[in-house]
């Protein structure tokens, strides 16, 4: 049986990333990228669909782990009654080769070691050929190859590799395990000692580069790591989450795949980079979201693959038994063809910010923007299926229509501050009208707050963004009595719910964990409505969920035994952490802001050329 989640740890090369247990097993690997089949799916399943452990013989042992400072090299710690080993686990970032580099090194006495290696591709479902060749251990099905160097002597029984050896203090001993493609030659020989110094270099390197200056940097660099190991460097498509289907739910069905890039992430994904001074990753980003949503405005997807490919056809692998038993297991990701308004809002908003820190997108995307605007202009007035991406009947969400505002907004605000051509009077005209729009019909009146579809009377954590994208000041009444509203109704243990999914708006089975992205969201409110106390106590909270090397999941179970749920880790939680954090290190008046048009007061806009009182956009002096 996997392990909880929170026991996981990630490492990764900028193509691929692979989740290690505080047992020594890597129980979840993809190759050659994110998306590619999974040669280890133990997390999804058991050890018969693959994983690769090295650990202790021995019946009895404690473990502790860390990262290596300023990297994501990971180090397991294996105490035993006849001595303490380490287990260094790294995947180096070298051009087009896939490794993962694991020395076991000893610390005290000696310890007997057990290595066990069962390779299943494709999810779990392949048996490949195994045979040496010049010391090589080559394992092959259809297009895949891993090959293992090691001067540990292994065997194979029942379809297993297998072996035992021992480590004295001072002792190191190397395994590399490389992917490739079947047709492919051999790579070359790699110094295991040469790469993982490299490895830690480089990670150290960019570790260096962090500019945030803000409270919690520990906290934010690790975040930041993780971000980095979420980029699929040759495009800078920036994955949801390493994994697919670990459950929202215990033993239910809401299990998806986040191994691919959300547009709805864009503004949080470009701030939380700025805000550290990684420029080079945001232009990264920036240019694979314009090439992703280049094509018909009515064809823009949520999401798209870490190339941009927009055909994620949804399937269930009916062979895995799901994470503690939570089925199906999907791969694809059907959300693809769904309507979701608000994504056309997150695209101009996340272009507009880029123009406002001088990341020029390029001059053709202006067009591209008009076209978006073009399209908007004439369905924002359509039911779709929401941020949350649901699977029962599409309605007039909030928030959606919130989004589309933004859209609007952020086109007026470019004619004005930036001098870019277009209809901006009837822009400001259909801005307006949405705005009169969901003051009207996306709040209840008796309750005294914002909900989360015309109609309805129920509540959506997304609402809390409505101060966060300048749709009304923090102090609006409107706004306050929404805030408390979440509070008293979609609170649980202090951590927030995104809407009551027994009300069957979703079209699925009623329960799931809290939200963690939705908690630091109130966080954000709490200190932009002038309560900074209790955003900085919610915040604390949240920086308490972080498992032992700092890393966060989707969700959380506040009631379940306290544990982690969704898939893991994840990109959205951790860039809500970086700009919670920046916004909790600011002064509170500019954490207060009014202007409606600055948008999250934590973003790189707070900056010095960001003037008050308004925090109108001005351009930083040549």
């Amino acid at each position: 049986m996997p392990l909880p989640i929170e026991d996981y740890a990630l490492i990764g090369d900028g193509h691929t990333a692979a989740l290690v247990g505080r047992d020594g097993s890597i129980d979840w690997m993809c190759a050659p990228r994110f998306d590619g089949g999974a040669c280890f799916a133990a997390l999804l399943g058991d050890e018969g669909n693959g994983r690769w452990q090295i650990a202790p013989a021995a019946e009895h042992w404690h473990s502790r782990r860390r990262y290596r400072d300023g990297t994501l090299i990971l180090e397991t710690e294996f105490r035993t009654d006849t001595g303490t080993v380490r287990v260094i686990d790294c995947m180096p970032r070298r051009g087009t080769r896939r490794d993962i580099l694991r020395i076991v090194e000893g610390v005290q006495g000696t310890v007997t070691m057990q290595f066990e290696l069962i390779v299943r591709f494709d999810y779990g479902q392949i048996v490949p050929w195994v045979r040496r060749d010049d010391g090589i251990l080559l394992m092959t099905a259809g297009p895949d190859t891993l090959e293992l160097r090691t001067p540990v002597r292994t065997h194979g029984e029942r379809m297993t590799t297998l072996a035992t050896f021992d480590v004295a203090a001072g002792a190191r001993v190397p395994f590399l395990l490389s992917y490739r493609l079947s047709h492919q030659d051999p790579y070359p020989p790699l110094d295991p000692e040469e790469a993982l110094a490299e490895t830690e270099a480089g990670w150290r390197a960019w570790s260096g580069r962090c500019s945030y200056d803000g409270r919690w940097k520990t906290e934010v660099l690790r975040s930041l790591i993780t971000l980095k190991a979420l980029i699929f460097a040759p495009t800078g498509g920036i994955v949801a989450a390493p994994t697919t289907s670990l459950p929202e739910q215990w033993g239910g069905v809401r299990n998806w795949d986040y191994r691919y890039c959300w547009l709805r992430d864009a503004t949080f994904t470009l701030n939380s980079l700025l805000l550290a001074g990684y420029t080079e990753e945001a232009v990264a980003w920036r240019l694979w979201l314009e090439r992703a949503v280049a094509g018909r405005p009515g064809d823009l997807q949520t999401l798209y693959s870490v190339t941009g490919e927009r055909r994620l056809d949804e399937r269930e692998l009916g062979w895995l038994a799901g994470y503690e038993g939570a089925a199906p297991v999907r791969i694809g990701n059907a959300a693809t063809e769904q309507f979701q308004l608000d994504v056309y809002g997150e695209v101009m908003d996340m272009l507009h910010l880029a123009r406002a820190v001088n990341l020029e997108p390029e001059p053709h995307v202006w067009q591209v923007q008009l076209e978006l605007l073009d399209f908007l202009e004439s369905h924002w007035h359509e039911p779709d299926e929401g941020i949350w991406e649901i699977r029962g009947e599409r309605r007039h969400f909030t928030h959606s229509k919130v989004m589309a505002w933004v859209a609007f907004d952020r086109a007026v605000v470019s004619v004005e501050k930036f001098g870019m051509e277009g209809p901006v009077e009837r822009w400001r005209a259909v801005r307006d009208e949405i705005h009169a729009q969901v003051c009207s019909a996306g709040f209840d009146a008796q309750r005294g707050c914002f909900v989360q579809h015309y109609g309805s009377t129920d509540l959506d954590a997304s609402l809390l963004l409505l101060p966060l994208v300048g749709f009304l000041p923090a102090d609006d009444p409107r706004v306050v009595a929404t805030v408390d509203a979440i509070q008293r109704d979609l609170v649980v243990d202090g951590l927030v719910r995104r809407y009551p999914s027994e009300s069957g708006v979703d079209g699925l089975p009623p329960g799931e964990g809290t939200f963690l992205p939705c908690s630091f969201w109130l966080a954000d409110c709490l200190a932009v409505i002038g309560r900074r106390h209790d955003a900085e106590t919610l915040f604390a909270q949240l920086l308490a969920l972080a498992n032992d090397v700092g890393l966060l999941s989707e969700e959380y179970d506040p009631r379940g035994g306290g544990r982690m749920l969704g898939n893991f880790p994840q990109a959205l939680t951790h860039m809500a952490l970086v700009n919670t954090a920046r916004l909790l290190s600011l002064p509170q008046h500019q954490v207060t802001s009014r202007d409606r048009h600055a948008g999250h007061p934590a973003a790189v806009r707070h900056t010095s050329w960001w003037s008050a009182p308004h925090r109108r956009m001005r351009r930083p002096e040549a």
